[in-house]
């Protein structure tokens, strides 16, 4: 759609100089008006392809960012999932272990009791006359320190 305007008048005036009338035109706007696209040099539209084509790839490479990020994101959910689940594991198999060794030594504690039948009640009593001992013993003594403390300095 053509949106220029013609003017078509021309005003002209005359005014009187020295040497006598002379024909003085008035200074007027264009002759037509309107937006119109400039035709573009070689150089800006080398220009504008090249910055065209760089928005694109940087666009992808935005992208490509964002999509990586996501995939990223979510294998460190699934990592921090697992992680949980092998601590939780970890934890019941040490309780477990320590079960089970309890219950081995109780185990092997029975075993030896009732091969050695050490848990029977004796038969008889022996009394054993007490013994003087010819070794005197020491008292012992007490520790004095041989330094005298002092207050101060």
């Amino acid at each position: 759609m053509n949106t220029a305007r013609v003017r078509e008048e021309e005003e002209i005036r005359y005014s009187y100089v020295e040497t006598g009338y002379t024909e003085r035109p008035v200074q007027q706007a264009p002759v037509i008006e309107g937006y119109f696209h400039k035709g573009s040099s070689v150089k800006e539209m080398a220009i504008r392809k090249v910055n065209s084509t760089l928005c694109s790839i940087l666009g992808i490479f935005i992208a490509v960012a964002f999509i990586s990020y996501y995939f990223e994101m979510s294998n460190e959910i699934t990592l921090n999932t697992l992680s949980r689940q092998v601590t939780t594991l970890n934890d019941e198999n040490a309780e477990l272990q320590n079960n089970l060794d309890r219950l081995k030594s109780f185990n092997n504690v029975d075993n030896r009791m009732t091969e050695y039948n050490l848990l029977q009640k004796a038969a008889k009593v022996i009394e054993v006359p007490a013994i003087t001992s010819s070794i005197a013993v020491e008292p012992k003594k007490e520790f004095i320190p041989s330094v005298n403390w002092a207050i101060g300095y």
